[in-house]
């Protein structure tokens, strides 16, 4: 079993905003967002609706990154 190092606490993401290089603040992981329930539903069957076609075959978990400064969000794969 692949754990995520973001979603487990094992390490903090340092990514810089492309726009403002401010650091991004990690959100979570892009599938807790579709509904009220999904940040309790199975992993591996949520990366199915995660948006990147290969993330469970890959081993990586898709989070939401947002900038505070100017507001810009983007999704990264984190490996596993």
């Amino acid at each position: 079993m692949d754990l995520c190092p973001l979603c487990n606490g094992f390490e903090s993401s340092m990514i810089q905003c492309p726009n403002c290089q401010t650091m991004m603040e990690d959100k979570g992981k892009i599938t807790d967002y579709l509904d009220d329930y999904s940040a309790y539903m199975d992993i591996d069957m949520m990366k199915l609706f995660d948006g990147n076609l290969t993330s469970l075959e890959d081993h990586t978990c898709s989070h939401y990154f947002y900038c505070t400064s100017c507001q810009h969000e983007e999704v990264n794969s984190i490996k596993e």
